[in-house]
């Protein structure tokens, strides 16, 4: 348990992509059962402590196979065309961070003409909750993590968010979900978030009227 880091001056967003921007019917209870992980460990944790090589790669091709599968499924989630439509307004830099295969992640992003100024998988960085893929946009974009909020549905996306020292956004979907408290924001989809962040831009566009005068 943590406390979350403040929500300041957002300059650049950053998403997790499952249920976040694109929906993801995948079953990882169903998932570990077909692979022989058990139900408490993370699937893609035990599949890169598998010893043998020849082994641990049939094990990422079937999940593989089912992200790929996943994505000519999804569906767009409710407000993301809005919202990534008012950050480009607002020339804020946005990107992908996702526990996902580079091919699915793709494959959703292409198939809803997404655009994000960078998309990063597990290929890159390791997955989250690590926070290595978050700092490396940091750097990228030359922004204090203050001002990057990561936006997910997860708790590894909170955790990954503050060991980032940067704020997080939950997007509950409409589910009553236990880690709540550990996120800066609380929204149920991103039409929430999309006023949140126009709210904040119009109380600073008075703060920097008032200094002017």
């Amino acid at each position: 348990m943590y406390t979350p880091i403040p929500c300041n001056t957002i300059r650049g967003v950053i998403f997790d992509l499952d249920n976040t921007l694109v929906s993801s019917a995948l079953d990882f209870d169903w998932l570990r059962q077909q692979l022989n992980c058990a139900a408490d460990v993370d699937l893609l944790q035990y599949i890169a402590k598998v010893p043998d090589a020849t082994y641990r790669k049939q094990l990422e091709d079937k999940v593989v196979e089912h992200e790929i599968m996943d994505a000519r499924q999804s569906s767009i989630m409710p407000g993301c065309y809005a919202l990534l439509s008012y950050l480009r307004q607002q020339n804020i830099p946005t990107a992908v961070v996702t526990r996902n295969c580079i091919q699915a992640a793709k494959l959703k992003i292409d198939h809803h003409c997404l655009q994000f100024n960078r998309i990063v998988s597990r290929e890159d960085f390791p997955p989250k909750p690590a926070p290595d893929a978050l700092l490396d946009i940091i750097q990228q974009w030359q922004l204090a993590p203050q001002n990057i909020l990561y936006v997910g549905d997860y708790l590894y996306d909170l955790q990954a968010a503050y060991r980032a020292n940067m704020p997080s956004c939950l997007v509950t979907n409409g589910e009553d979900l236990p880690f709540t408290d550990q996120a800066s924001i609380v929204v149920q989809q991103l039409g929430g978030l999309m006023y949140i962040l126009r709210e904040q831009a119009y109380m600073l566009s008075q703060e920097h009227a008032r200094v002017e005068v």
